[in-house]
């Protein structure tokens, strides 16, 4: 196969935990050819959707901690996305305009025949905050609303509250807002700003403690380990980004059993990859744009999350190469 990844600029990402990175390692062991490029490269001339893709290998002595861990060729050439066997959107949120944009150039690619995943239109229709809508019985309470007067009412209402924007990403604005939290209306204000833009309320999942658990769905199966996500002490945030420690644990039957009702659900709308964030018995998001945590899984398990990956990408091109 020949996988295009759409990425964000490779001297940024941190490779030796990076799970783009890590795909890209299975694909070579495998023999698998990839090439990248930036949101920015995708673009249509005279109604073909191209991009200026760059070939790429992975250097055999790489230090994986260090910044030089590819090889790329020298120029970047203009390509139509059907020439690739897969192309891989791995570009991480933020989720503005210019990315639903590129969903779109996914939808007319893959109306000419290219292989995207996740697909355009799959990441456009599930924002990942809002994705958990259809499954309201594993949630918790959950409100979304920019009104202040209802956002107030259900603070009063639930007393524990998380309170998110729906763009964010790695724990990025996330406030607990206590039963008498001081600074509630300048919280508010300032994540709506002053009204005008939609937030999640959550009533607070005290198992937190325990971990915001990153199950991983490929190819319409759960794999069988989580990582879950520690909050640093006195920290109601479990993202990695955000300082937690994540600790690798077998998924529990109630794990498996919502994950695999998450799966039934949605694997068959274009959903190659799915990230389920769970906090104790409910599910918090739904990751669709570029899910992570292989690396940690497949070190503390041995489970081969990013091999699983490439397996069921194979399978989804009909490809046995």
């Amino acid at each position: 196969m020949h996988v295009l990844f759409v990425i964000d600029p490779l001297p940024g990402l941190k490779a030796w935990k990076d799970s783009s990175v890590a795909i890209m390692r299975s694909l070579a062991a495998q023999g698998h050819r990839f090439s990248f490029a930036l949101q920015a490269d995708l673009f249509i001339d005279q109604g073909r959707v191209r991009v200026a893709a760059t070939g790429m290998q992975l250097r055999p002595d790489a230090d994986w901690r260090g910044h030089n861990w590819w090889i790329q060729d020298d120029a970047a050439v203009d390509t139509d996305l059907t020439d690739f066997d897969a192309v891989l959107m791995r570009k991480d949120p933020p989720f503005d305009m210019e990315y639903i944009y590129s969903t779109h150039l996914f939808d007319y690619a893959q109306a000419q025949g290219a292989r995207v995943f996740n697909t355009g239109a799959a990441i456009r229709n599930h924002p990942e905050k809002l994705a958990i809508t259809e499954f309201a019985q594993y949630t918790t309470p959950t409100l979304v609303s920019r009104d202040m007067v209802r956002l107030r009412a259900f603070h009063a209402q639930q007393g524990d509250v998380i309170v998110k924007p729906l763009d964010g990403m790695g724990g990025t604005g996330i406030f607990r807002l206590q039963p008498q939290e001081p600074n509630l209306g300048t919280i508010l204000e300032t994540l709506t700003e002053m009204g005008t833009r939609t937030i999640m309320a959550q009533r607070y999942i005290p198992e937190i403690v325990d971990g915001d658990k990153r199950i991983l769905i490929i190819g319409g199966e759960p794999v069988p380990f989580a990582l879950a996500r520690l909050p640093l002490q006195g920290e109601t945030r479990g993202n990695l980004a955000a300082g937690g420690r994540g600790v690798a644990q077998p998924l529990s039957a109630h794990d498996l059993a919502l994950a695999q009702a998450v799966a039934d659900h949605l694997a068959s709308r274009g959903l190659l990859l799915i990230g389920l964030d769970v906090i104790g018995d409910y599910i918090t998001e739904i990751n669709v744009t570029s899910p992570t945590c292989f690396v940690e899984i497949t070190e503390q398990t041995g489970f081969d999350v990013a091999g699983r990956f490439v397996q069921a990408l194979q399978q989804a091109v009909g490809s046995s190469v």
